[in-house]
């Protein structure tokens, strides 16, 4: 029992720890972009893969269902056929930033989600959306990796084990879609 407190103390801890003022700043930069009619793209391997997937049912459908427009969001996470694609005739490495050349355009936001902050192809994705002029948000975990300075924001979990890092970024994903929806919510209410 006890190692079971642990891991939900030290989680806890480090939920405590998040910045406000940052995933305030992502809160308004995400807000900027939904009302603004721009996209939204995230990527992630592994279970950030599985986050991506779940904060764009999230985004795209209850932002929508609150009353607000429906965001056209995208997670290159989640097209098998195109990411053994992109991995088998070039390289592991394009198997994001490849999928976002023909849709990201300037003003829209990339969330790019690794717990080492050092993950190649996430990486690609980033220096992509920036070269198009896309915003980008970072999740890292560690000390922030190669991620942290490449992005325009970025939120570093500052821990060094992969399942606490992944639970924060879920927390945080949800965080952001949960302020989003409240103003969504009270829009429509004055409406």
């Amino acid at each position: 029992m006890d190692k079971i407190r642990f891991y939900l103390d030290e989680t806890s801890e480090l939920v405590k720890k998040l910045p406000t003022a940052d995933i305030q700043r992502i809160v308004g930069r995400l807000t900027e972009c939904y009302e603004g009619g721009k996209q939204l793209f995230l990527c992630g391997n592994g279970g950030s893969a599985a986050t991506c997937s779940h904060i764009l049912a999230d985004f795209t459908k209850c932002l929508h269902l609150a009353g607000g427009p429906t965001w056209r969001a995208l997670a290159v996470t989640d097209s098998i056929p195109l990411i053994t694609a992109w991995a088998n005739d070039t390289s592991y490495d394009n198997v994001f930033s490849e999928q976002l050349r023909p849709w990201i355009q300037p003003g829209d936001v990339l969330i790019a989600l690794s717990g080492s902050g050092n993950s190649p192809n996430v990486l690609e994705a980033v220096k992509l959306a920036h070269q198009i002029g896309a915003h980008t948000i970072g999740l890292a975990g560690y000390a922030g990796g190669k991620l942290k300075p490449l992005c325009d924001d970025c939120i570093v979990v500052p821990c060094d084990n992969m399942q606490r890092i992944e639970d924060c970024h879920m927390i945080l994903v949800h965080v952001f879609f949960w302020r989003m929806l409240q103003d969504v919510e009270a829009r429509a209410q004055r409406a």
